[in-house]
């Protein structure tokens, strides 16, 4: 399929068509938004502690390396910009809004499967201990030895969320989208052997590796927390892609099954009115060429009629 057709497909000339399309695709995104605000708000499970339970349990209380805030940064508006770079380059809608809307609901869908998880599973954080006792002295029921926190309670709800991690699904759920979006526009898969564009498609990978080991260096997650996130949000990236791109293996990886369908419908359309007009014009050419000839007659009864 030649590219040079993409730069054909504006936000100017089809922007507002394809996003009416879509959006139903829209207003879900809107209530995966307000499904995840709302699994934020409420108390998540609290499973028994014991007293013996406490001594993998015990892990300083630190910073996050990772504040909360930059994990959309690093999440969705990096894969963003190279969304928009990739737009102005080649001045495609159909797959600047599909890569988008694509974006969107890994990140979300990702974040909603973990909270819900989170809140259902009520797993301590390693550094639970200090979380629930800040001036470091236990108290515990005196017949199930289960704790009794005397700290904030805001800090001991979310030492109940460590089960998956959330910094490392979301991280992984924009950044997979992101290495698999690199990989059909630079055709990684295209069997010339050029390592350089592996490398390319490996940097937002390490990337989220780093963030979620972060996670355990902090002492906020255990390991099987990051792995479960990864796993998460790498099969909701995976999916999301699937659904809006070929795989980059593919022939045409490079652009969004919107495009390739639109291009067989204007093509369809087309054809019927251009074979018309083949028969037209085979009909006229037919009707200019044909003529009758009738030789002299001997007789002198006719002299000739064509």
């Amino acid at each position: 399929m030649p590219e040079i057709l993409l730069g054909r497909h504006t936000i100017r000339s089809h922007g507002i068509s394809v996003a009416r399309t879509h959006m139903h695709d829209w207003l879900i995104l809107l209530l995966l938004v307000i499904i995840d605000a709302g699994l934020n708000i409420i108390e998540p499970f609290h499973r028994y502690v014991g007293e013996g339970m406490m001594t993998d349990l015990s892990y300083p209380l630190k910073d996050n390396t990772i504040p909360f805030w930059a994990v959309p940064i690093v999440a969705i508006l990096l894969p963003l910009v190279v969304i928009l770079v990739y737009y102005f380059i080649r001045n495609d809608v159909y797959d600047f809004h599909h890569a988008i809307l694509g974006l969107l609901f890994s990140v979300l869908i990702t974040a909603v499967i973990t909270d819900a998880i989170k809140d259902g599973v009520g797993r301590p954080r390693p550094d639970f201990f200090w979380r629930c006792f800040p001036d470091g002295k236990g108290v515990f029921d005196p017949i199930t030895r289960d704790v009794r926190c005397t700290g904030d309670k805001s800090v001991i709800k979310e030492g109940h969320k460590s089960f998956p991690s959330g910094h490392t699904s979301w991280s992984f759920a924009g950044l997979v989208f992101l290495a698999l979006y690199l990989s059909g526009k630079v055709r990684v898969f295209d069997r010339r052997g050029h390592v350089a564009k592996l490398c390319l498609v490996f940097l937002p990978l390490l990337a989220a590796a780093l963030i979620a080991v972060s996670r355990v260096d902090d002492y906020w997650h255990h390991w099987q927390d990051v792995f479960a996130g990864g796993l998460i949000g790498t099969t909701v990236a995976s999916f999301c892609y699937l659904q809006f791109f070929p795989p980059p293996y593919h022939m045409d990886g490079w652009g969004p099954h919107a495009y390739f369908q639109m291009l067989a419908e204007s093509r369809n359309s087309a054809q019927p009115s251009t074979v018309n007009n083949d028969i037209r014009g085979a009909q006229s050419a037919e009707l200019q060429t044909v003529s009758l000839h009738i030789p002299h007659q001997h007789n002198g009864y006719t002299q000739g009629n064509s």
